[in-house]
């Protein structure tokens, strides 16, 4: 398991918002809560973590784009989020502006 974490944390990233827009396109986005390390949420989706997953569904710390989020990042194009892509998703989490 921790090597499939220091993996997912090698390969953790910043993304633009118009780099994400095909995978929104494809519905393969999951936003993160901020306070949910975006590493461990990788982790347990990758290794089927059943429990933990469902429970982050249910406090809808984990959800799929919503169409009023897709308007606001559309207007604001410099949006960026840090992301991790664990197949055949892309997990990201909004990166609060400064």
């Amino acid at each position: 398991m921790s090597d499939l974490k220091a993996e997912l944390t090698e390969i953790l990233d910043e993304a633009e918002w118009e780099w994400l827009i095909p995978h929104v396109q494809r519905d393969a986005v999951i936003l993160v809560a901020p306070n949910l390390n975006l590493v461990d949420v990788g982790v347990a989706i990758a290794s089927d973590n059943i429990p933990s997953v469902e429970q982050w569904i249910d406090e809808q710390l984990i959800t799929k784009p919503t169409t009023v989020q897709v308007g606001e990042w559309n207007l604001n194009r410099s949006k960026r989020f840090n992301t991790l892509i664990v197949q055949p998703y892309v997990l990201a989490q909004e990166i609060a502006a400064a």
